[in-house]
């Protein structure tokens, strides 16, 4: 396990400030550059490529490899800063680490293990290692759900860590951290105790926390928006979508009307326009989750009468079905408040991709939605914004191309790879990323439609987001990390 210094604090085990002050000269060059990758989904959560170099459009286990490196199991995807890619992964199953690879060779240069109590429950397609480290070379930081939120600086010297959890979720954690200017920004929302906060990055010490207790699960990194020169936060979760001052954590505005667990980020297009994408089962227009009154079903299967509902009193349907998810409080009955709040977002809930303009004040969902798209969308992976045209990539390979300026579809249909998705598209250099659940790449030429430039398969699971970095793909598997070029001298 890792060894933390004793000049840690108990609190939030944070280094002295002579300690900090030390550190601090020595990493003073290292500042983020434009060519980084630095969070999720890259520079700004937009998903597109740092640079105008040339991307190969044709990549595979064997084609245009610049390196290949064997790494421990995970789903986070690879951040690239400075001279180091980093990323996380859980190894023998039980050690959660962060790891940092040099760019150039994608050697291993250090491995770091995060402390934990137990390893929290996940859903069966997740990993203990699924939120994206942020980056901003000064600071490392990983986020292991109930193990908590890790800072090391670029040497792998662990500064800080908050302890967090256990959060009540039997899905685990899936949202990433940021790093926005001195902050460290976590989205956290789960069945009870749902928060944002801000945190100092330098020492640890939280700046402000937001209770967010009136959503559940949602797994939406956030995104920030620069509107009339203020930054603001933007998640998008249970039925409402919700802005907030970066700097006090305030709530800015909200648009309602969305999805009932959204997993999906926000992404700003170079127009200054947000563009949401939101999708959960249960709410299409000829398959939507119906559930009777707590009354009348309590009538029929309160078998004790004491007032609420265990799983085994209920019939086969929606409630049973997602139990867990009704019983927020985990205590293995359902109330009439929690059927009744769950009842209420099932009838309510939409699957819907939004266009908002900047500038709105409280409710905006009627004056500042431009558009909007009711038709196949993705669950999981964020849409990506390339010129003119907004991506979505769904289960079973059904791309859907918008016309950003109208929300009007351009073109839908299948390609080749139709399995699942969760990896989100990535675009450059006239070129759409699209990497399925089964390892199947296919690389699209952005044209009003599409063209399938080239196809591969790597034998192997990927859930990550690639990164695309000066001419470089960095594209994680279920056990590898490739680097990708068209030359290996560039």
């Amino acid at each position: 396990m890792l060894q933390i210094p004793g000049s840690v604090c108990r609190s939030w085990r944070s280094f002295t400030p002579l300690s900090l002050c030390t550190w601090a000269i020595c990493l003073a060059p290292g500042l983020l550059a434009a060519d980084d990758w630095p969070q999720f989904r890259g520079p700004s959560g937009r998903g597109l490529a740092v640079s105008n170099r040339a991307l190969p459009s044709e990549l595979g286990p064997t084609q245009n490899v610049i390196w290949r490196t064997e790494l421990p199991p995970g789903h986070s995807s690879p951040v690239v800063v400075g001279d180091r890619v980093f990323l996380t992964g859980i190894r023998d199953k039980q050690k959660l680490v962060t790891l940092a690879l040099d760019r150039a060779s994608g050697q291993v240069v250090w491995e770091r293990e995060a402390e934990f109590e137990k390893l929290e429950e996940i859903h069966p397609t997740g990993s203990h290692a699924t939120p994206t480290v942020a980056a901003d070379g000064e600071r490392v930081v990983s986020f292991f759900g109930s193990a908590g939120l890790f800072c090391h600086d670029t040497q792998g010297r662990l500064l800080w860590q908050i302890p967090l959890g256990p959060f009540k979720n039997d899905f685990g954690s899936g949202t990433s951290p940021l790093i926005v200017d001195d902050r460290v920004i976590l989205c956290q929302d789960h069945d009870t105790d749902s928060f944002l906060m801000s945190v100092d990055k330098q020492s640890g010490r939280i700046v402000w926390r937001i209770d967010r207790g009136e959503f559940p699960r949602n797994y939406c990194t956030p995104t920030i928006w620069t509107v009339n020169g203020r930054k603001q936060i933007v998640i998008a979760a249970t039925l409402r979508i919700v802005a907030y001052d970066f700097e006090t954590g305030e709530e800015v505005w909200t648009v309602r009307g969305v999805a009932r667990i959204v997993n999906m980020s926000p992404c700003v297009g170079a127009d200054g326009n947000l563009y949401v994408a939101t999708w959960s089962p249960g709410a299409e227009a000829n398959d939507r989750i119906n559930t009777p009154p707590f009354d009348e079903l309590a009538a029929e299967s309160d078998q004790d009468k004491n007032g609420t509902l265990a799983k085994d009193e209920l019939p086969d349907g929606p409630a049973k079905q997602r139990f867990s998810q009704i019983d927020r409080d985990k205590n293995g009955q359902i109330s009439r408040d929690e059927y009744e709040s769950m009842r209420r977002v099932f009838q309510q809930a939409r699957n819907v991709v939004l266009a908002i303009k900047p500038g709105g004040r409280g409710d905006i969902t009627r004056s500042h939605v431009l558009w909007e798209y009711t038709r196949v969308i993705p669950y999981c992976p964020s849409p990506v914004v390339y010129g003119d045209h907004l991506y979505l990539i769904k289960n079973g390979g059904i791309l859907t191309v918008l016309d950003i300026h109208n929300g009007k579809a351009l073109k839908e249909g299948r390609i080749e790879a139709t399995g699942d998705y969760y990896s989100s598209p990535v675009a450059g250099d006239g070129k759409v990323y699209l990497l399925s659940q089964k390892g199947q790449l296919t690389v699209l030429a952005a044209r009003d439609g599409w063209d399938e430039l080239s196809r591969a398969d790597f034998g192997e699971d990927a859930y990550a987001t690639p990164a695309l970095v000066d001419g470089r793909i960095y594209l994680r598997t279920a056990g590898h990390l490739y680097c990708f070029g068209l030359t290996k001298s560039e």
